[in-house]
């Protein structure tokens, strides 16, 4: 009788464990892009020494640094990021993050 009990027990096991799970579905990312922390703008600074760049407005959030710093792996799309070669100073990449 506990065998059978134990059988049944465990075969409602493995069939809870295969029934499909109802989940959420994914919330959608934001709508993040070079407009929102003006990347498009500062574009034209690519390929020109990090010098070259205007004063960094002051509501703005900006991350200047060279290609091969350290920085954190936090995420803000609303920060703009300039990315410059350390050894000649010249902006390789201007992007969001």
């Amino acid at each position: 009788m506990k065998t059978q009990l134990l059988g049944l027990a465990a075969a409602g096991l493995l069939a809870a464990a295969c029934a499909p799970v109802e989940t959420a579905p994914a919330p959608m990312p934001p709508q993040d892009g070079p407009s929102q922390c003006r990347a498009d703008q500062y574009q034209r600074f690519i390929g020109r020494n990090r010098s070259e760049l205007p004063p960094k407005p002051s509501n703005d959030t900006w991350r200047v640094t060279c290609t091969t710093c350290p920085v954190t792996m936090d995420y803000n799309p609303g920060r703009l990021n300039v990315l410059y070669d350390e050894a000649s100073g010249v902006i390789r990449e201007v992007k969001c993050g």
